[in-house]
């Protein structure tokens, strides 16, 4: 236990000196870590044999399984990432606004990394080189805790790649803890963990959530709906729907519900039904449904505000786009949720309307992902309304501080009579810190 605290105040404090490092040193980190993951393929693929084949005899299920799994195509996938964030603009010391006082009296406010991240998570051993490194080219320090059917990948991926800097940054800024245990005394330790992001289901994000005291980002739940309009193309609605749930069923923006409107429910729903069913889908029917659902079983209250994270569907038929908001404001996790219509007016109130961190127009569920948006990975997801919000990457691991330059200027000489003014002008001015 000692040990561990002491590993996370070391990892605190190195940090700092992390978010002073300049791009170039950052970069070749990164890329130092790309190719230590391709040359230790076999190893990675070692370790993650040993976790399949425990998960396998403690009966874990084949979605959670193919989670888990790693193989050359998710190692190809973990370089690319990586790489794909040496690409990305260094966030730290940006300008973000300028504004002019008084002449000679120039306020800035730049860009910071937010400290040491604490990242909890389950099944997925990919969070590995995708947080570590988005954390360091932003300049943060973090604590890994994996899942326990992870541990062998896990500990593999974080010691090839921090091998791989540590003579490059402060690897001491990056640290992996193992047991059951260390998750209390990460959530205790808010003096020096200033950012906790919890990776996995429903129940563990929300026990994370409940049990500290320092600032979470994240998501409790991925309820994901995808509604097909009255007006839309069904060629688009049939894809874009088996897409969003079949193309990955176990991760947070795959769909959970799908809502159609009843004009088109006739001719929508038996052949995406014959779809679902080829890909083995369960499906759960409201009573307006089913009859157009062969082999459909009938949902109960609480599948509208279930996460399945598997091959099972809920359909309800609805009246309107009206109809359809509300039951995804009232149901929904405010995850991601898409409609599918050519109708520019249904299109705009779904926009407007729907209170989720990321609304799709004819497109599938599945593109809610921080590569996929184009930030080189993501840290995770967030359904906050502070901060930062859906896919986030690595503008949700900064935060900013405020520099004033001045040339001796004191308080006194703009307060009382006779005060000076102040002239309060933004401008594009630029402080250069690194």
């Amino acid at each position: 236990m000692t040990d561990v605290v002491s590993d996370i105040r070391n990892a605190k404090a190195e940090s700092r000196k992390l978010a002073a490092l300049p791009t170039d040193i950052k970069d070749a980190a990164l890329m130092a870590m790309a190719e230590a993951l391709d040359v230790s393929r076999s190893l990675i693929i070692e370790a993650n044999a040993k976790d399949l084949e425990n998960a396998r005899s403690e009966g874990l299920g084949k979605v959670m399984l193919k989670r888990l799994a790693v193989d050359d195509a998710k190692i190809d996938g973990m370089i690319a990432g990586i790489r794909s964030v040496v690409a990305l603009k260094d966030p730290v010391g940006d300008t973000m606004s300028a504004m002019d006082l008084d002449d000679g009296l120039t306020l800035y406010q730049i860009s910071c990394p937010i400290g040491l991240i604490g990242v909890i998570f389950e099944s997925r051993p990919d969070v590995v080189p995708q947080i570590m490194s988005l954390c360091l080219k932003s300049g943060n320090g973090v604590v890994f805790k994996g899942g326990r059917e992870a541990t062998e990948t896990n500990r593999c991926l974080f010691t090839v790649l921090r091998d791989a800097v540590s003579n490059i940054v402060p690897a001491s800024s990056f640290v992996m803890i193992e047991t059951r245990e260390d998750v209390n005394t990460i959530l205790s330790l808010n003096d020096c963990i200033d950012l906790l992001i919890p990776r996995g289901s429903n129940e563990f994000v929300r026990f994370i959530q409940q049990n500290t005291s320092i600032p979470v980002l994240g998501h409790a739940a991925g309820i994901c709906h995808v509604y097909v309009d009255s007006d839309a193309d069904l060629g688009k609605a049939w894809e874009v729907t088996l897409d969003s749930k079949i193309q990955y069923p176990a991760v947070c923006n795959a769909m959970e519900t799908l809502l159609v409107n009843r004009r088109v429910a006739d001719r929508f729903l038996p052949k995406m039904n014959q779809m679902l069913r080829e890909h083995n889908v369960e499906v759960r029917c409201d009573p307006m449904s089913l009859p157009f659902m062969e082999g459909a079983v009938e949902a109960s209250e609480d599948d509208w505000d279930t996460e399945y994270n598997d091959y099972i569907l809920s359909v309800k038929v609805v009246s309107t786009v009206e109809e359809a908001v509300g039951f995804i404001n009232t149901h929904g996790s405010h995850h991601t949720d898409a409609i599918i219509t050519e109708n520019p007016q249904n299109m705009s109130y779904f926009i407007n309307n729907v209170d989720s961190a990321d609304v799709f127009v004819n497109a599938s569920t599945r593109f809610a992902d921080g590569f996929r948006f184009g930030k080189g990975a993501e840290v995770g997801i967030s359904t906050n309304k502070i901060h930062s919000r859906g896919p986030v990457g690595m503008e949700g691991l900064m935060i900013y501080k405020y520099v004033l330059m001045g040339g001796g200027q004191v308080v006194k000489d703009y307060v009382g009579d006779g005060a000076r003014p102040f002239k309060h002008i933004s401008n594009d001015k630029r402080l250069e810190v690194r």
